[in-house]
């Protein structure tokens, strides 16, 4: 049996910076595979799942209303065969379903229910076919398959802590990153799913420091995380199962602003400072449009398209990057970005790269249990 190791990423750090907003409720899922993509549309009360397609040439939306009207807290999260998965809140209990378009109706499939306070749908999972959700409690977090088990929503891990967040480590659905607060601290550890909730620590900046996955890519094994061990929130980026330095770039904490990733370049096999980034930046002249690779030492800003849904977008081929958006005369529309290969050519904004600092990470390796 191979052995996957998942050792404490430790660092130093700089002072400096205004706090980076933590990633929000998704108003906008995308299929980790880019074919779909769900959103609850409407206003008001009367609100409804909606789901994109983005596979075709042209993107197409399609109104998937139910008996009745949905609630605002209503969650919805696409499948790779073109189902959306429904999260609502009835009472005390959490109900699931799979809905999909018949014809001119709506097909609805239940799924069962999970009784508990609290409980998030965790990122669309790469293999598509599954979804995955938190329960969160006082002194630990159930993990449920809530969609592409057998009998229902199914129980399959227990975590000490209160977790949050959610970022898949590969591509087969099985290593999870949460964001795990115990003893006062949040700390990002790793949940073999196939282990039975196996933990491991992942990520570690200081003792007494909160520290957070926000994005990582398994092609390439960058990573972006959101650390306040330098006395305020910094976004950093590192590189799984390397030796290489994490940094936290000057350039990632424009003054007065909010910067939240969002999105990751794939493709870049083995080639992290290659990657872009697609970032969100709010600050008092409202939303723009960030794109960053770390062999920059500057934030590309862009203006976002108007009726972008913020924080949603989908990289393609060729550092293509797809923004959705919604506006009068166009309900279903995707804009289309070609981000620059080299660095832009305007003055940095903000000073030089803060001084690399020594990550330890052992390798990540494959692991496989045996009967």
């Amino acid at each position: 049996m191979t052995t996957c190791a998942f050792p404490e990423l430790s660092t130093s750090f700089e002072q400096g910076g205004p706090p980076s907003t933590a990633v929000g409720r998704r108003e906008f899922v995308i299929a980790a595979d880019g074919s779909y993509a769900a959103r609850l549309a409407g206003e008001g009360d009367a609100r409804f799942p909606e789901r994109w397609t983005l596979g075709g040439p042209e993107p197409y939306a399609v109104p998937l209303p139910g008996n009745q009207p949905e609630e605002p807290d209503t969650e919805v999260l696409p499948m790779a065969d073109g189902r959306v998965l429904v999260h609502r809140r009835v009472a005390e209990r959490h109900v699931f379903a799979l809905v999909y378009p018949t014809g001119p109706g709506t097909g609805e499939l239940t799924l069962g229910g999970v009784e508990c306070e609290e409980l998030t749908l965790l990122p669309p999972c790469p293999d598509g076919g599954r979804a995955y959700a938190l329960a969160a409690g006082p002194r630990s977090t159930d993990v449920w398959l809530v969609a592409g088990g057998t009998f229902g929503p199914e129980h399959v891990a227990e975590v000490p802590g209160r977790c949050s967040g959610g970022v898949w480590l590969d591509r087969t659905g099985r290593m999870l990153a949460l964001d795990r607060e115990l003893d006062g601290y949040t700390k990002t550890v790793a949940v073999d799913l196939e282990r039975g909730g196996e933990v491991t620590p992942l990520l570690q900046i200081t003792e007494e420091s909160d520290d957070r996955l926000l994005l990582a890519d398994p092609g390439s094994g960058l990573i972006l995380i959101r650390s306040d061990a330098p006395g305020h929130d910094r976004l950093g980026w590192g590189v799984l199962g390397s030796t290489r330095p994490v940094r936290f770039p000057d350039c990632l904490r424009p003054a007065d602003c909010a910067v939240t990733p969002f999105a990751v370049q794939p493709g870049q096999l083995l080639m992290p400072e290659s990657c872009a980034v697609a970032l969100r930046i709010d600050g008092p002249a409202g939303g723009r449009l960030g794109v960053w690779r770390p062999s920059w030492r500057r934030l590309h800003r862009f203006d976002a398209p108007e009726g972008w849904l913020a924080g949603a977008g989908l990289w393609g081929g060729e550092g293509v990057l797809s923004l959705p958006y919604v506006r009068d005369g166009s309900p279903c529309g995707v804009a289309r970005l070609d981000t620059p290969a080299e660095p832009p050519a305007e003055a940095p904004r903000q000073p030089r790269v803060c001084r690399p600092v020594p990550l330890q990470q052992a390798p990540l390796t494959a692991r496989s249990s045996t009967g």
